[in-house]
């Protein structure tokens, strides 16, 4: 943590939010910040810039007022960090959660950062979000909500400016919305303002499952070069929204046993493995795992203790705790969500011989497809989805394999490898680029 940036106390859990997505874990931008004096010692000449990384550019909180179904008044309190943008504007999802805080919107926008760099994409990293539970709320209520909210950021986001796209509690409908309500603020019908759209407005072919693809992709890889084939590996995913959901169907698609499933309503387990595809047609129909029957409910303690090969955490940050972490039996954990394992989990994951696919590197698949929606609506042509997926999949193999490779060169974690890699191509671009005045 620095000490000049103040951070508010954390929001109360929403009582949506079932036990295993609160473990005692460090606030998300203490634990970015960490990171960065990890990798401090490594970037030679440019760690006179590394305080760069631990500060963010522009933080924006903004009052979200509409007028219910009811007839009553409520307000809502919003976000958007811009983190850094010395590589390209700002790029990152915006969040519907009830327990969304600053602390965490600086730390999933630290990450961006990263990520975008890390992947060679010409992006600053931004994030975004509203402190709601889009599950109490009508469809009407939620449009009110992001066309209010986007017309409190509006002044600063914008194609070449900053590009929001669906995150957690979001989806394309939100993005459309948001699309329209800057149009309409601006009088210019700008395609590229958002990603993740649907796909009359703009909206790319793959991107709905691009980060879960890129997910399988990284795991793909780092199997190949622990020895580990997917086929018969045997997978638990933790968070079965879009991104676990579609990771769970890759890994079952290329014949890897699933033996577990947790989302907030369910624990499920089933030795000779899951059907993914009637576990997603389960919560298509039902909004949750509960109630699916083609696997047992284990608890939550007896889920971190499992025998398996790949374990993607999928959820919200802070999953993988320091406790979890000495309990976890997996042999790689690939993450799905957004800082889900802390530093100190980190830690003894290393000490264990666990490898561990960083969230900056694995979930990189979404913000990849969304450069590729973001340059198809600048030019208004776009392309298939296998090129889309050859794409993808060519740019997450090529980031993974000079990652790795840095990690072997340096003796260092691929956490740490990647934020090398990152923090050298933004701080690079902070130094080349001056200060100003």
């Amino acid at each position: 943590m620095t000490d000049t940036i103040p951070i508010p106390p954390p929001a109360e859990r929403g009582s949506s939010t079932l036990s295993f997505l609160n473990p005692a874990a460090p606030e998300p931008w203490a634990s970015f910040v960490e990171q960065i004096d990890r990798v401090t010692p490594y970037l030679g000449g440019l760690a006179r810039w590394a305080e760069t990384m631990k500060r963010p550019k522009r933080m924006m909180v903004v009052d979200v007022p509409i007028i219910r179904d009811d007839g009553s008044v409520a307000h809502y309190e919003g976000y958007r960090v811009q983190h850094n943008l010395s590589r390209g504007p700002g790029k990152g999802g915006t969040r519907y959660h009830p327990a969304v805080n600053l602390n965490e919107v600086m730390a999933l926008a630290g990450w961006m950062t990263v990520k975008n760099a890390a992947l060679n994409l010409p992006y600053g990293g931004a994030k975004g979000g509203v402190r709601i539970d889009p599950h109490l709320h009508s469809q009407g209520e939620l449009e009110r909500v992001t066309r209010r909210y986007t017309s409190e950021i509006g002044a600063f986001i914008g194609p070449d400016r900053d590009i929001p796209a669906p995150d957690v509690g979001t989806n394309e409908q939100t993005m459309a919305w948001m699309m329209d309500t800057y149009a309409m603020n601006t009088g210019v019908t700008a395609t590229g303002v958002v990603t993740g759209k649907p796909i009359p407005l703009g909206g790319s072919l793959g991107r709905h499952e691009a980060t879960g693809r890129g997910v399988f992709l990284a795991a793909r890889e780092a199997g190949r070069h622990r020895g580990i084939d997917p086929r018969g590996a045997r997978v638990a995913v933790q968070g079965f929204g879009n991104v676990g959901g579609m990771a769970a169907r890759m890994f079952f698609e290329a014949g890897s046993r699933v033996i577990a499933l947790q989302d907030h309503s369910a624990t499920l387990y089933r030795d000779a493995g899951i059907d993914v595809h009637a576990a997603l047609a389960h919560v298509a129909a039902h909004g949750r795992l509960e109630g699916f029957e083609g696997a047992e409910t284990i608890g939550d303690d007896d889920y971190w203790q499992l025998p398996m090969d790949f374990f993607v955490p999928a959820a919200l940050e802070g999953q993988l705790v320091a406790e979890r972490a000495r309990k976890l039996q997996a042999r790689i954990v690939v993450e799905g969500a957004n800082g889900p394992t802390t530093p100190a989990a980190d830690d003894i994951l290393q000490e264990r011989g666990i490898l561990v696919v960083p969230d900056v590197l694995a979930n990189a698949g979404g913000v990849a497809v969304s450069y590729f929606e973001w340059v198809q609506d600048f030019s208004s042509f776009f392309w298939t989805e296998e090129e889309i997926n050859q794409r993808l999949e060519r740019i997450m193999v090529g980031a993974f394999d000079s990652i790795w490779k840095l990690a072997a060169e340096r003796k260092t974690s691929l956490r740490t490898a990647t934020f090398i890699v990152a923090c050298q191509r933004v701080l690079a671009a902070r130094e080349q680029r001056g200060l100003y005045p």
